[in-house]
């Protein structure tokens, strides 16, 4: 009855070793307040320049609120993205080193691919074609280099990025989970971004705890950098009482001679001249500088036509596709010299080769208001 009262040593093992898997999921370590609010700065600074990037490209307002920064194991990916996502992996190549993954929400990222393409994003399909990965793509990329552009402000050197690898991300399946950062645990950096009245989502940033430690080191850094100035006051100002020494000389000394600046003498200050123009030989040098202008090339080309396409129309041409312009068959057509139009012309057949017969030629005036 007694040793059933009592735990046996391999009871205690297995509690013990129950508790330690409970505190398996903690991190090994993580990040104090400080430097939490200083990665969240960081990211509001890089980010907000983004928001700037991808609303024009979108032409749409973009919002991205100021993030929250929490420290994870890799282990708890499968709780944090239970759903399917597309992850962005970018990496930094100058400035810093180390990876840099970007994950969103499918249905989000089809809203994008639609207005990339052209579309109002209504009805965005969330299955997301090679193309539609490859809009994607492009956003993030320019996400990515103006955030990079706003670290290289804050920090005071160049930060460079590899161009962003898009891939779908499964954590239930396995699938996608390469560009992961290998590193554990991970700086979880979430945003809350908003796009017009489609997208009110997150978009979440992960990358190795050792590199966001960088990041802090270098801004603390950065900020002691700039504070020495004001430290060396305290240190210059106990040298000035040395002067109040001075009182002993006036006891050898009572009536000290003239300084040298009493004795300076005058500034002879006198107006300036210029030299007049009225004589010049205006002809002459006009000749010789229209002289110096004549050997410099210029691009002569000729315009059949012009029209706008859409992203999407751009990428579904194919060989044996037409395009219409807006010139009528017949009509003569544009003579640019270093893209300025200064002429028209009809075109003509020479020994099997494409020439331009000049027609017109616009006048001085016209010229100047095509400058314009």
């Amino acid at each position: 009855m007694e040793n059933n009262s009592r735990l046996s040593q391999d009871e205690i093992d297995a509690l013990l070793k129950g508790g330690d898997d409970n505190n398996q999921e903690q991190p090994e370590s993580s990040l104090s307040p400080i430097e939490q609010d200083a990665i969240g700065e960081i990211g509001n600074i890089s980010f907000g320049s983004s928001a700037t990037a991808l609303s024009t490209l979108l032409n749409q307002k973009v919002d991205i609120t100021t993030p929250t920064v929490s420290v994870i194991n890799k282990s708890q990916l499968i709780n944090e993205f239970p759903r399917p996502y597309v992850s962005i992996g970018v990496s930094y190549t100058e400035g810093f080193l180390g990876n840099n993954l970007l994950v969103i929400e499918q249905s989000d990222a089809a809203i994008i691919a639609d207005l990339m393409m052209g579309g109002d994003g209504t009805n965005a399909d969330p299955s997301l074609s090679e193309i539609h990965l490859s809009a994607v793509q492009e956003a993030m990329n320019q996400m990515m280099g103006s955030a990079a552009t706003s670290m290289s402000t804050v920090f005071s050197k160049k930060v460079d990025i590899s161009p962003p690898e898009v891939d779908l991300l499964d954590m239930s399946e396995g699938e996608g989970t390469d560009q992961i950062p290998k590193e554990d645990p991970l700086v979880k950096v979430s945003f809350r971004i908003k796009v017009g009245e489609l997208i009110d989502s997150h978009i979440m940033q992960l990358y190795p705890l050792t590199f966001a430690k960088d990041l802090i080191n270098e801004l603390m850094d950065h900020g002691n950098e700039e504070t020495p100035a004001p430290a060396e006051e305290p240190a210059v100002a106990p040298e000035t009482p040395a002067p109040a020494a001075a009182p002993v000389a006036p006891a050898a000394s009572p009536k000290p001679n003239p300084t040298p600046k009493q004795q300076a003498t005058p500034v002879q200050v006198a107006p300036a001249e210029f030299v007049s123009f009225d004589n010049q030989p205006q002809a002459q040098s006009h000749h010789h500088n229209l002289g110096m202008l004549m050997d410099i090339p210029l691009s002569v080309t000729v315009e059949l036509g012009r029209t706008n396409r859409s992203v999407k129309e751009v990428l579904e041409l194919s060989t044996g596709s037409i395009i219409e312009l807006d010139k009528l068959a017949g009509e003569p057509v544009e003579i640019l010299v270093n893209q300025r139009i200064v002429a028209k012309g009809e075109v003509v057949v020479i020994d099997e080769n494409f020439g331009v017969r000049v027609t017109d030629i616009l006048s001085q005036a016209e010229r100047i208001n095509k400058l314009r």
